[in-house]
């Protein structure tokens, strides 16, 4: 009697460590990464660099601001030849505004307005929560690895597999495929640097793809803060005005 009293004590001991793991929370992770990389109302400077095989540069000198999680707008500084130009996001809808030109005209996710390897949905990207859900979630070692799937058509990648930091719930790599599984691109976030506001973010976003051999493109963040816009400024109507926000 007592050696069975004694067994089933030590079951009891063990069931904790028997007990499945909860289950992690795939979606709570990607909500905490879209919030670490930025306010839902920001304003920031980036520097884009397209880098070609021969390693002639060009860059663009863009001003960014973005209202809730699918509201983004972008004004282009530099070069001259661009300068005035801007760009506007709502939800899947884009357009870009060239001055003397007219009225804005449609874009697509899958282009790109500074014409290197960074799409415009990377240039205007919105919160991942409301472009993907996550459809697995895996623990490796320091790291989560979440595999996202695109919840419409219109998105620029069907299927992401994002590489994330556990310790700061950031993204270190994303992988972006194609409906079919080929890779169309990967992006490396480096240089985590602290903006101030309880903002800390990576600095430096570079990308390559199988697509375009010996061309890389390089996005450089300063700047990030957030700050509250109206409406009105995300707008077509105010895409040409985009300057009156930096006064």
């Amino acid at each position: 009697m007592k050696r069975i009293i004694t067994m089933a004590a030590t079951a009891l001991l063990l069931l904790p460590a028997l007990q499945p793991q909860a289950a992690l929370d795939g979606a709570a992770i990607l909500h905490k990464l879209d919030r670490n990389l930025e306010p839902e109302r920001y304003e920031m400077y980036r520097k884009l660099i397209n880098i070609e095989p021969d390693g002639s540069k060009k860059e663009f000198v863009l001003y960014s601001v973005k209202k809730g999680k699918d509201k983004v707008a972008a004004l282009f500084l530099a070069p001259a030849s661009d300068k005035g130009r801007s760009t506007l996001r709502q939800g899947d809808n884009m357009w870009l505004y060239i001055p003397g030109v007219g009225k804005p005209m449609r874009i697509t996710s899958q282009q790109s307005v500074t014409g290197g390897v960074f799409s415009n949905a990377d240039i205007l990207r919105i919160d991942y929560t409301e472009e993907y859900s996550v459809i697995a979630t895996e623990e490796q070692g320091e790291h989560y690895l979440l595999t996202l799937r695109a919840k419409s058509a219109e998105v620029a990648y069907d299927q992401l597999k994002m590489t994330v930091d556990k310790k700061t719930v950031l993204p270190l790599q994303i992988e972006a495929f194609a409906a079919s599984g080929m890779l169309i691109k990967t992006l490396r976030f480096k240089d985590v640097k602290d903006f101030g506001g309880g903002i800390r973010r990576p600095a430096t976003v570079e990308t390559d793809s199988p697509l375009y051999k010996g061309y890389k493109s390089v996005m450089l963040y300063s700047g990030v803060k957030a700050r509250e816009v109206p409406d009105e400024v995300f707008t077509q109507g105010f895409m040409s005005r985009m300057e009156e926000l930096r006064k």
